[in-house]
């Protein structure tokens, strides 16, 4: 009898209180972490469309660069790394590098501006050329038109992660059209307000038969991480996890109850 006692003792029942409180806060993290797995799940078909829309984009035929009266509807979703073609002049004497690091080394992507048939301007990126071979990316300004296709890239404002543009000191770590285009005074057909007609995105140009010159094109990298059945997977696992411990602990605490309600009689008796 004094072993039992001493044991009651030893162990107590967790209040009714903090055990509603813990309940409580259990249900609400399985909800959160059961949330967060399906949100992977939707996440995953999402990053499988992409990647299947980008794959068909990319082995398609080009076809005509968004005009002016389609800027409007250019985004992400159904025009980024679409298969264009434009026709123009080169103004290499307004050619921006900017700073890229490639399966070919640390260097530059060469921007340079195009002056299309229809009037408008649109950057493109004609490719990479190392930090050694930089003189190579300049070209003498020629009067003959040039048929560009490569593929459509949306506008890298402000810089990257680590380092921010800075257009006076003509330091480019992104492909800024916008910033880029008003730094070499772009001029030409104009919108209503009078600023030139700068098409809101950029062209990586297609990679060329000969591969001994600089700059080099084609090296645009097409990556998509997915590790969308992972992360489910441990949100997943997590609620699981929750799950079984909240029933572990109210077991033991439906059974501890019962075997000091038990006691207390036989305690009294005595």
């Amino acid at each position: 009898m004094t072993r039992t006692m001493t044991d009651s003792a030893l162990q107590q029942p967790i209040k009714v209180v903090w055990l509603a409180l813990l309940v409580l806060l259990a249900i609400a993290m399985f909800a959160g972490f059961t949330a967060l797995g399906i949100w992977q799940v939707q996440r995953l078909y999402w990053k499988l469309d992409l990647i299947e829309r980008v794959e068909q984009r990319v082995n398609a035929f080009p076809v005509d660069a968004p005009n002016p009266s389609e800027w409007a509807t250019v985004n992400g979703q159904n025009s980024e790394y679409r298969r264009v073609l434009v026709t123009g002049h080169f103004d290499h004497s307004k050619e921006t590098l900017v700073r890229a690091s490639t399966e070919l080394g640390r260097g530059f992507w060469v921007m340079t501006p195009l002056r299309t048939t229809a009037g408008f301007w649109v950057m493109v990126n004609r490719g990479f050329v190392p930090t050694a071979e930089s003189a190579q990316a300049s070209q003498a300004v020629s009067a003959q038109i040039q048929q560009v296709s490569g593929l459509l890239r949306l506008s890298e404002p402000r810089g990257s992660l680590l380092q921010r543009n800075n257009a006076v000191e003509g330091r480019w770590y992104s492909r800024d059209v916008q910033a880029i285009a008003s730094q070499v005074n772009l001029s030409g057909t104009s919108d209503v307000s009078g600023a030139a007609l700068i098409a809101p995105y950029f062209i990586d140009a297609d990679a060329q038969t000969s591969g001994s010159s600089w700059p080099r094109e084609g090296l645009t990298v097409i990556q998509f991480n997915n590790h969308h059945v992972i992360y489910a997977i441990t949100w997943f696992v997590l609620a699981a996890m929750l799950a079984c411990a909240t029933v572990y602990l109210l077991r033991s605490e439906l059974k501890l109850r019962a075997a000091m309600a038990a006691v207390e009689p036989e305690f009294s008796r005595a």
